[in-house]
């Protein structure tokens, strides 16, 4: 896949106005290689200059870079979801497992990107479809779904069907539905499995369940899956940033996404080597 970048547009962590001076060095060195730079107007207003609708920025860019960490290039996956845009992550701090170009080694990068040296990762997101009484809403996750009780107090008991085949319950503090990026994340503290990024599959992980022969599963990704309960209350959690309750008589429905995210990656990235290093594997 070729891309002429021409216009990139830019999102940087909430709540750290101290990125103001990266996000200055960033824009320099963009507009060097003859780039046009936009930032988005909730970044650009925490740092004091203006910034565009977020919705304009995706349909006047090329790529969207994001400044900060896995979470900030998470949310903004989410968001240009509909707009079918790479997204790059500059890392603001450690390397992350997205977010893996440091302020540094941007100019070569650069170089790089508009030599057609880069890889586009396409990556698997989960689509939800959350359906209550009163309700619908439509949902995209790229790390994980999670099913979980709305007080420590209390457990939970999710039903799963799959293709609409009772598969399994779950009771306990809930469960994890994973992409294979989000396999990283909670579901691999939850002692779900690491899942190669690149697959079209996902992990169901339950939570601490009151059951020592529950076990994570993986299921490919042309399977679809629904989630109920016989609880008064629960939570949807989307990528621990967005929060949706539902309970007794509601349902989700879950399955990959027919898109997928696109991450722009230097050449020499390697998701092995960010592997061994985060989790310090062969030490």
């Amino acid at each position: 896949m070729n891309i002429n970048i021409k216009k990139v547009g830019i999102c940087l962590r909430p709540s750290t106005p101290q990125l103001r001076e990266v996000f200055y060095s960033v824009k320099s060195i963009f507009e060097a290689h003859g780039i046009d730079v936009t930032i988005d107007n909730i970044s650009g207003s925490m740092i004091g200059i203006m910034g565009q609708p977020f919705e304009s920025m995706c349909q006047n860019s090329d790529i969207l870079v994001t400044i900060g960490g896995d979470g900030t290039l998470i949310s903004a996956v989410r968001r240009s979801y509909a707009y079918d845009i790479p997204v790059m992550g500059i890392h603001a701090g450690k390397l992350g497992f997205l977010a893996d170009v440091g302020l540094d080694e941007l100019d070569e990068v650069l170089l790089s990107l508009q030599s057609g040296e880069f890889n586009i990762d396409k990556r698997a997101m989960l689509e939800a479809t959350i359906t209550t009484a009163t309700d619908t809403k439509s949902v995209v996750a790229f790390n994980d779904l999670v099913i979980t009780r709305p007080s420590i107090s209390k457990m939970i008991h999710v039903e799963a069907f799959v293709d609409n085949k009772e598969f399994n319950t779950y009771f306990g503090d809930g469960v994890i539905i994973s992409t294979p990026t989000g396999s990283t994340a909670y579901n691999l503290s939850a002692g779900g499995p690491v899942l190669f990024p690149l697959t079209r599959v996902f992990a169901l992980t339950p939570i601490c369940p009151h059951s020592l022969t529950q076990r994570p599963v993986v299921l490919p990704g042309h399977y679809k899956i629904e989630m109920r309960t016989a609880d008064e209350s629960a939570l949807v959690v989307v990528d621990g940033q967005d929060i949706y309750k539902f309970g007794k008589g509601d349902k989700i429905d879950i399955h990959l996404a027919p898109s997928s995210a696109k991450l722009l990656h230097k050449k020499s990235f390697n998701y092995f080597d960010v592997l061994k290093e985060k989790l310090n594997w062969g030490e």
